[in-house]
């Protein structure tokens, strides 16, 4: 029986991430997939190296990029023999990639493997009216004019209006901020609290942007060399004068304390021990464990709140409590979101419902927690995320002598969470 094998997180490469409708306006997620693929390629040295696997995936998707992993593959300098294929997890997308490469590893059947994940709301697809596709496909089917004529027999001009792919819940019709906005009732989450929480986050992204910290993470693509939602010039009063953007009545969640809508890519390259040094790479982290999980969001556990249970899994694998933590990388798809999450896992019932125990986790030293900022100051381009996060893992301890150990959590849509752990080699 093979050995259980440590799985190094050998190097990181992010593309800018981008607001919505900007820089990237014109770049579909295979474009930017590219980009952040090639720049791993390039930081790496891995130009005609053949990879076991690439592993990557979007949540909007268009229906012609079916592909996608390996197509972007193919327009990189990788070998192409490198064989690549799809997986998509919403926003745990390419933390899920890495569990499935980690594994892999792990396990023997590979040596090594790039995990990715890219997002563009610009380029959001579009499908035609129900009604209007049948008839095309019944126009395709015919074999005379006559008949393809027939096809548009009580044909309405509203048929022609386009449905862009939605990101409501399908289960109940909400949006994740309207699920956000429950979750913020039931536990007691104020305005000001998230408001001072996303303004912590800017605060600490532009502290570390001012130290040149993701100067190595991001790699160039068509011009674009920095990220722009980051607001150097955040202040309470600028996010105090918001309005609330989902429950437009009674709500607190705003423009401000969620991430904004964002285009970009991330890559991350794995491999075991032998491969990482045979090809000349120093290891300083490793991804040891990982878990994902999933809640009942339609019966009111709280669409967001599943990384608990996640988390949870992976304390119980690594025998670890949740302040073993020299660091923590949580996920801020909303300030409020990451503010239920924390006090959940310091709520006596709570941890009786959903771990089965009467113990609580109980609180993290708050100054431990996204040391650089995070997702409300860098933006949330959704299947990229968890990539972004792994490369500041690897970075913080690559960095940092006294940092050895961090917690990852990541909420997703659909109630699914992803956690992992990372430590120093």
């Amino acid at each position: 029986m093979k050995t259980v094998r440590k799985v190094a997180i050998v190097s990181a490469s992010r593309t800018a991430f981008n607001k919505s409708f900007t820089l990237y306006k014109d770049q579909t997620p295979k474009d930017l997939l590219v980009g952040a693929l090639q720049g791993l390629i390039d930081k790496a040295d891995l130009s005609e190296k053949q990879i076991d696997e690439v592993v990557g995936g979007a949540v909007l998707n268009a229906s012609s990029d079916f592909n996608l992993a390996r197509e972007a593959v193919l327009q990189t300098t990788l070998s192409n023999y490198t064989s690549a294929y799809n997986v998509q997890q919403a926003c745990g997308t390419s933390l899920q990639t890495a569990g499935i490469i980690m594994a892999k590893i792990a396990s023997g059947q590979i040596e090594s493997g790039i995990a990715c994940g890219t997002d563009s709301v610009s380029k959001v697809p579009f499908s035609a009216h129900p009604k209007f596709a049948d008839r095309l496909l019944n126009v395709f089917k015919a074999k005379t004019t006559m008949k393809k004529l027939k096809c548009f027999k009580g044909f309405s001009l509203k048929e022609l209006i386009p449905t862009p792919i939605g990101v409501n819940e399908p289960q109940t019709g909400l949006s994740m901020g309207g699920h956000c906005e429950l979750m913020v009732k039931e536990w007691g989450i104020t305005r000001e609290q998230q408001d001072e929480f996303t303004f912590n986050s800017h605060k600490k992204a532009s502290q570390a942007v001012q130290l040149g910290f993701n100067s190595d993470l991001i790699s160039p693509h068509i011009g674009v060399y920095d990220d722009n939602i980051l607001r150097q010039d955040i202040s309470m009063s600028d996010l105090e004068k918001l309005n609330p953007a989902f429950d437009k009545k009674n709500g607190t969640i705003t423009a401000g304390n969620a991430t904004a809508l964002t285009d970009g890519a991330s890559a991350v390259l794995l491999a075991s021990e032998d491969w990482a040094k045979k090809n000349g790479f120093d290891i300083h982290a490793t991804i040891s464990f990982i878990a994902h999980s999933a809640n009942d969001f339609t019966a009111g556990d709280g669409l967001l709140m599943a990384p608990t249970i996640a988390v949870d899994k992976v304390l119980k694998q690594s025998g670890l409590k949740f302040q073993d933590f020299d660091f923590y990388e949580f996920h801020e798809a909303f300030a409020a979101q990451t503010l239920c999450f924390l006090k959940a896992m310091n709520d006596k019932q709570y941890n009786k419902k959903f771990f089965s125990s009467n113990k609580v986790h109980g609180e993290v030293d708050m100054k431990k927690l996204n040391l650089v900022g995070s997702s409300l100051a860098y933006g949330h381009p959704f299947a990229a995320t968890g990539g972004r996060i792994l490369g500041v893992c690897e970075k913080l301890i690559r960095e940092n002598k006294d940092l050895n150990r961090g917690l990852i959590a990541i909420c997703t849509a659909g109630g699914m969470g992803v956690s992992a752990i990372v430590e120093r080699y």
